[in-house]
């Protein structure tokens, strides 16, 4: 399979092992991206958006499966594959349970790590296709994603192109909490204003005040304390 723009982030202590990775998954034209710990995950995931994780479970800095845990709370979905030196049912539960989306216990056979990545990303592509074209209805709203508009009552609501980013990144992830640092990723294109925290909340307001009846007491953009936003249809 050609994946020449897909990006695997390879997150292991083992030097060698993260080396012979990279050289056999870049043989197969996936461009890997490697790291000794999960220390700061989150910021290589903002920094270089790759499509999947490779994730130890077991290292130095702490538990692989408590960090895939803190990614799905704090509202990522990008797949991860788990590795463990022991292939015992009690971590694959405990892997499974923490938001990984497959296990392999160490050691193995790179192909079959390639194997179990390319079913990932082709369960992922799948999921995504069901539902990238369809118009999404919530009250009395309907977001069209092939022509990125927003109406009510067949009126169109204007919205800027960074409205409709963080609308759209909102609404592929309903119920998830996203933090404010996931929304600039997934709202990469709004080039109005700054781009911090504070552009996020100026953001989510506008969209408040333009779907919401009561924007002070909103029902569908909700604030998670401590987080950042959810979309709750």
């Amino acid at each position: 399979m050609e994946n020449p723009l897909v990006k695997v982030l390879v997150v292991d202590d083992d030097p060698a092992l993260r080396q012979l990775l990279a050289d056999y998954l870049n043989r197969h034209s996936y461009d890997t991206l490697l790291a000794p710990d999960a220390s700061d995950l989150a910021a290589r995931i903002q920094r270089y958006s790759p499509d999947l994780i490779v994730l130890d479970r077991m290292m130095p800095d702490g538990d692989g499966a408590e960090a895939c845990r803190r990614l799905r709370q704090q509202g990522e979905d990008i797949p991860v594959i788990l590795l463990t030196g022991r292939d015992e049912t009690v971590d694959r539960v405990i892997g499974l349970e923490a938001g990984a989306d497959d296990y392999l216990g160490k050691p193995f056979d790179p192909r079959e790590l390639l194997a179990r990545i390319e079913a990932v990303l082709r369960r992922k592509k799948g999921a995504s296709a069901l539902t990238k074209d369809k118009p999404v209805v919530f009250g009395p709203f309907v977001f069209d994603p092939s022509t990125r508009q927003l109406s009510k009552e067949d009126a169109i609501i204007k919205l800027t192109g960074g409205e409709v980013n963080l609308l759209e990144a909102l609404i592929n992830n309903p119920g998830k909490p996203l933090s404010r640092d996931r929304l600039l990723a997934l709202a990469r294109d709004d080039d109005e204003g700054e781009r911090n925290d504070r552009a996020i909340d100026i953001a989510v307001l506008r969209l408040r005040r333009a779907i919401e009846d009561d924007p002070k007491q909103p029902r569908w953009i909700q604030t998670v304390w401590g987080v950042g936003y959810r979309f709750s249809p």
